[in-house]
């Protein structure tokens, strides 16, 4: 699975009970998320020109062990499934001093047209990207 993030837990990202906060664990999780829709080509210039926006429609979030301030961190991801119109993918949350998985994220977004707001399909170009990535 690729690296999409690398990061550490900072004060300011846990709550009155000194452990990471959901808000913080969603923030990582969405860094991951424009890696990869960069590893299939979609970037931020791509949907600017094409007026283009990713939508999400489903996250879920599991988390197995807490992380406190001054912990190094890393999101490996991969693609679980890639249609014509929409992705799905799954980010994987390590301490990595322990290399132990402390949380996991489910999540799929749908390709849309921005003026039009309904969904569209990639380019022939992504897609192709995409069904590759999911055959690795």
């Amino acid at each position: 699975m690729p690296l999409t993030y690398r990061g550490v837990v900072y004060p300011r990202d846990c709550d009155h009970m000194g452990h990471m906060n959901v808000a913080s664990y969603v923030e990582k999780f969405d860094q991951a998320t424009w890696h990869v829709f960069r590893l299939c080509g979609i970037t931020r210039t791509y949907l600017q020109d094409h007026g283009r926006v990713m939508a999400g429609v489903h996250q879920e979030i599991s988390y197995q062990h807490e992380l406190f301030p001054g912990d190094t961190i890393r999101i490996e991801s991969a693609l679980s499934e890639a249609g014509s119109r929409k992705l799905s993918w799954t980010h994987e949350m390590f301490d990595d001093v322990t290399d132990e998985r402390v949380a996991s994220c489910a999540l799929t977004a749908v390709h849309i047209d921005a003026s039009s707001r309904k969904a569209v399909e990639f380019p022939q170009g992504i897609q192709e990207i995409a069904a590759r990535l999911l055959e690795q």
